[in-house]
């Protein structure tokens, strides 16, 4: 059987795992899918849905693993599909926060009632811009948000064409070169951020040798990763190059000695704060309907990601 694994560089693990080789040697049929290839859905109105590409995939025979940030799996319980949760990166708290320009005088959240507020829609960034709005006693329906590229948001915001900004690095360190930013909101004061992987129900339960030897490849691969930083960046510079793009290995060599790396079982806490994201992207009309994420939580699974990490129950 032919073990279909998804990837594109925004999960910095997977992206790695891919060019390491490290999980063709536990399973000898794998084919890995570039997200960034297959069809993308019509575009969804950022202040009336959240798109459902990744799990889409997952479901019509694209991928059967996959690894994300935080929003898209509560997307896909909200969509009915039947999802479970692998497991968990640490907090990755530095990896991006909101900003604006220093001379625009909007210096808090509460100055962007009414403003163009750019996020990559559908990623964990739409889950940050609303956990800031609700902490400032806003809603959704106060900005205006706009869906931009994870990379050209930072050039809308400099341009003018943006009020505010969820940025990220390395893309965000260019900016930050470039003009002088207030942050409105940190993610650490918000949410944990972790990276995360899920799968089908279906295909958990029916390759559990497959689903182990992929969460043991994921375990070495960001060992080495957090060992040979430099190295991992390289890959990644090289794949912004051979699309026709410039990136500096210095920028994401620390992007990524500012991540954690290790898969852990998903916890209490993570569990909380996607309830939390659940109910609220629900109550702003960006889900049709609220969901139990507890339910995509498979007991055997932590157990695989217990005994692969060394964490004790």
């Amino acid at each position: 059987m032919t073990i279909r694994v998804g990837y594109f560089p925004h999960n910095n693990s997977l992206f790695v795992l891919r060019h390491r080789g490290i999980l063709e040697n536990l399973l000898p049929d794998v084919e890995w899918v570039d997200l960034r290839e297959l069809p993308r859905p019509a575009p969804v109105d950022p202040e009336r849905g959240l798109p459902s590409l990744h799990s889409d995939h997952l479901f019509d025979g694209g991928y059967d693993f996959i690894g994300t940030g935080f929003t898209p799996p509560v997307t896909a319980l909200a969509n009915g599909r039947d999802i479970v949760y692998v497991g968990i990166s640490g907090p990755r708290v530095e990896n991006g926060r909101l900003v604006a320009k220093a001379d625009s005088g909007i210096e808090t959240v509460l100055d962007l009632k009414g403003k163009r507020v750019g996020i990559a829609h559908g990623s964990w960034q739409t889950t940050l811009a609303l956990f800031a709005l609700d902490q400032a006693g806003l809603a959704w329906k106060d900005i205006e948000p706009v869906d931009v590229d994870v990379h050209d948001g930072g050039a809308a915001l400099l341009r003018g064409d943006l009020d505010a900004w969820v940025g990220a690095y390395p893309g965000l360190a260019a900016v930050e070169a470039a003009a002088d930013l207030r942050t409105l909101v940190d993610t650490e004061s918000l949410f944990s951020h972790p990276s995360l992987w899920f799968t089908r129900r279906d295909f958990a339960e029916g390759n559990r040798e497959a689903l182990t030897a992929i969460i043991t490849a994921l375990q070495q691969s960001d060992a080495w990763i957090k060992a040979n930083p430099r190295a991992a960046a390289q890959y990644f510079v090289d794949d912004v190059v051979a699309r026709g793009g410039t990136a500096s290995l210095d920028a994401w060599e620390a992007a990524l000695r500012g991540r954690p790396f290790g898969v852990e079982p998903v916890s209490e806490d993570f569990l909380d704060e996607q309830q939390h994201a659940a109910d609220l992207l629900a109550a702003n009309g960006l889900l049709p309907r609220t969901v139990r994420v507890r339910d995509a939580v498979v007991p055997w699974i932590g157990d695989a990601v217990r005994a692969e990490s060394g964490v004790t129950a």
